[in-house]
């Protein structure tokens, strides 16, 4: 295990034990599309099953009916892939912001949550016309792209107020050239899962990848906005073929 590796443990570990389980040693879990931001579904974990979500890169849960593990698609195929794990300021709900491979819900509904219930009143309308028509602050930030815009955003706090123990800090006090280091070892390791053929290994390399290129993007001040404006204005030029 590479000390990075070993870091990562550490704090996963130190942070397991600083949450406070029920009395049934359950947590409540909220899941979230990372890049549509839809609520997908509500469940809850309990420390065997965090960890499995830690390990494996996917959610896995404990079922209170069956009073056993389950791992969400493991048997339908309609998997989570987690982007990220938040938990609130009491430390007792975590906020699982995941990719999807197929619906949340045994319905089919992509959303558990599809059932509505009708308001009697219209003070909800303002605010569903202003969420309509106010322009995202940036690119980044719209749509399936909101977690890239989130991650910017957070390494950016990270570098100017350096938490200690944070990895994100440890790349910025080393400097650019450990940066582009970590770039040079992800992008390896991204060909090698490609070429194994090993889609699972794959995600998790790439997802490594873009992070250490958005701290590097970070490092030289260049904002995301930027890459995806030239990627917008490379789709719209005249093809040449």
């Amino acid at each position: 295990m590479s000390q990075e590796q070993e870091n990562r443990t550490l704090n996963q570990q130190e942070t397991v034990e600083g949450i406070r389980w029920n009395e049934s040693g359950l947590l409540p879990a909220v899941v979230q599309d990372a890049g549509t931001l839809e609520v997908l579904m509500f469940a809850y974990m309990n420390p065997e099953s965090l960890r499995l979500s830690l390990e494996s890169g996917q959610t896995w849960f404990w079922s209170r009916s069956r009073s056993e593990l389950w791992h969400k698609g493991g048997t339908s195929g309609n998997t989570q892939a987690i982007t990220s794990i938040h938990y609130d300021c009491d430390s007792d709900t975590l906020l699982v912001k995941v990719v999807p491979e197929g619906p949340a819900c045994h319905t089919g509904e992509t959303s558990c949550f599809f059932r509505e219930i009708p308001l009697n009143t219209s003070a909800a309308a303002p605010v569903a016309k202003a969420a309509e028509t106010e322009p995202s602050a940036n690119l980044a930030d719209s749509g399936r792209f909101a977690v890239l815009g989130e991650l910017e955003r957070v390494i950016a706090e990270r570098e100017a107020e350096r938490p200690e123990g944070a990895y994100t800090t440890y790349l910025f006090d080393k400097g650019v050239d450990k940066i582009l280091k970590k770039v040079g070892e992800e992008a390896s390791e991204t060909i090698i899962a490609a070429k194994n053929k090993d889609n699972a290994e794959l995600r998790l390399e790439v997802s490594d990848l873009i992070y250490h290129l958005l701290v590097l993007l970070q490092e030289r001040k260049l904002p995301l906005d930027e890459i995806l404006e030239e990627l917008s204005a490379r789709h719209e030029r005249p093809r040449r073929d």
